[in-house]
């Protein structure tokens, strides 16, 4: 099963949800990918997975143009600019979705609350993947 995971910068929201899912079951090929690449990870992204024994320190920031003529199982946009910006894949894509979140990137306010936008978002990935990957992933395997 191949997954691509879109975002615009590649940095935090998708490299989250690419984490999770390679947790999840090892069989998955994973990938994530920016339609405006950063083309570095968000540290703070990394820190939150890494408390809770993920670890995405060693992906990296690519994008999308590297994956446009390959096939997948999934495309799944994790920000509404990705969404809206999705490229036209060359590929065969089965099914493409939409499963939009926050950016704590954008937080603004207090250290501490900043930090809990990234535990929110972090912990609404999780539970929005969780639920893809039991009820409409796993069943496929």
């Amino acid at each position: 099963m191949k997954i691509l995971i879109l975002c615009t910068g590649n940095s935090c929201r998708s490299q989250m949800a690419h984490g999770f899912l390679k947790s999840f079951d090892d069989r998955l090929e994973v990938a994530s990918a920016g339609t405006e690449a950063s083309g570095k990870l968000n540290h703070k992204a990394v820190e939150v997975m890494k408390e809770i024994s993920i670890d995405i320190s060693e992906h990296t920031s690519d994008s999308v143009d590297l994956y446009l003529d390959r096939e997948w199982d999934y495309v799944i946009t994790v920000c509404g600019g990705a969404n809206e910006n999705c490229p036209a894949f060359l590929g065969k894509v089965k099914h493409r979705l939409h499963i939009g979140f926050d950016d704590p990137s954008h937080a603004t306010g207090t250290p501490e609350f900043i930090q809990n936008e990234y535990y929110r978002v972090r912990d609404e990935i999780k539970e929005a993947f969780t639920k893809l990957y039991k009820e409409e992933i796993l069943p496929q395997l």
